[in-house]
């Protein structure tokens, strides 16, 4: 096979030690280094006095960082590369071979390194996840709050649609101190709960013992907390998106796209979209396009190919967001879908949609145009109202069809 690539390197990685095995005319060599900041310096000064121009690793955990944000402050090309692309013949597998297997194939140019954004989107990516565990764990903790309730017989959450609100945390403060009339705890409903207090006072009527008053203490002052470290990293976001502002506007067109939505996505694929030929690429990096699986003429499973889990989450939750939304496209194409392959598929295809948007979106620098609710409806017009006339003559109707002049 033709070389590629004449002083390369392969890096077979742990969490405490390197296998680095460097080709070059004269012959392989494979060493081992530590993987402390002045271990992977010696690497690289190793690597530099050889004259390596390459060096590929496989992108197992987090243990592939260090020594990537080393590598590409030097003049030395460093490609990450997906570990089920590599995998060396069964049987033969130490850390010495695993090195050497990476260089023979980065020096034969057979590797395919994956998409690594740049050092300020990295960080960026680390508080838009960060700030999402967060949220996600304020959501546990609410949860394990209305769980404690419902084991003293309150059933706040059967009439308050968000038990956080103003005026379920007033009375959850209440039975706190040790308030339990529930004529006294429904009075401190607020706005249009205050239409609601008689069952409010059903659902307030019940026991609630000392611990359980310790344990909604201990809830309340621990979502309190979430808060304010979600509220301080919604700061630090807003002031690092901060040239992204228009990028941003744009994205917030598209429905069930939010200001937090539109900084996860943006975090994640990164405002540089020309590193993805087209939105196909971009779809399948994110693991939201059905996968390739055909032999013998015979489709097998379609299910979705893995990609970036954060970036999938988030647009999966953003088409629930928009199958609420009312006379839109990507509405009508939910329960359209939902109707006939389930609603998880339904959310998964409008997600692939809403990043196929954002692609072009990010592309031509427009904002979303809305298609209609009757967008399908319009495509099809004849079969649809053939369907139309079946339906009513089946029920004894005699129909004729007259073109209306719009």
């Amino acid at each position: 096979m033709q070389i590629v690539y004449e002083r390369c390197c392969g890096l077979d990685v742990h969490k405490k030690s390197i296998v680095a095995c460097l080709i070059t005319p004269e012959g392989k060599e494979i060493r081992t280094f530590g993987t402390m900041t002045d271990d992977i310096l010696a690497l690289i000064d190793w690597l530099k006095s050889k004259g390596c121009t390459h060096v590929a690793m496989e992108s197992t955990g987090v243990d592939w960082k260090p020594i990537y944000n080393l590598l590409e402050l030097e003049e030395i090309e460093p490609m990450v590369v997906n570990a089920q692309h590599i995998k060396t013949v069964p049987g033969r597998k130490t850390d010495c071979k695993d090195a050497e297997w990476i260089a023979e194939l980065l020096q034969h140019g057979l590797l395919k390194g994956s998409y690594i954004p740049s050092r300020e989107q990295r960080e960026l990516r680390e508080l838009v996840r960060y700030r999402r565990s967060l949220i996600n764990e304020r959501s546990r903790e609410t949860n394990r709050l209305i769980k404690v309730l419902e084991g003293g017989n309150i059933k706040l959450s059967s009439v308050v649609s968000d038990v956080r609100g103003v005026s379920g945390r007033s009375m959850i403060e209440a039975l706190i101190n040790g308030i339990e009339d529930p004529q006294v705890l429904s009075e401190l409903a607020k706005g249009r709960l205050k239409s609601k207090r008689e069952e409010l006072e059903r659902a307030l009527r019940g026991v609630i013992g000392p611990h359980q008053r310790m344990l909604l203490s201990v809830l309340l002052e621990h979502i309190d907390f979430l808060d304010q470290q979600i509220n301080r990293l919604d700061q630090e976001i807003a002031e690092q998106m901060r040239p992204f502002e228009e990028e941003l506007t744009l994205l917030e067109t598209i429905p069930g796209v939010g200001r937090r939505t539109a900084e996860q996505i943006l975090a994640e694929i990164g405002t540089d979209i020309n590193r993805f030929p087209t939105a196909a690429h971009l779809a399948s990096w994110a693991g939201m396009c059905p996968g390739n699986n055909k032999s013998a003429d015979k489709r097998k499973s379609g299910r979705t190919t893995k990609g970036n889990k954060s970036l999938r989450s988030t647009l999966v939750s953003a088409s629930h967001a928009a199958a609420r939304a009312k006379e839109t496209y990507l509405s009508a194409q939910y329960h359209r879908i939902a109707v006939r392959r389930g609603s998880k598929r339904a959310a998964v295809a409008v997600g692939h949609s809403i990043l196929v948007i954002v692609y072009h979106i990010l592309k031509s620098r427009q904002p979303y145009k809305e298609l209609g609710a009757n967008y399908f409806d319009c495509r099809k017009k004849e079969a649809v109202a053939k369907q139309a006339i079946k339906k009513l003559e089946s029920l004894g109707f005699k129909v004729n069809i007259e073109t209306s002049v719009a």
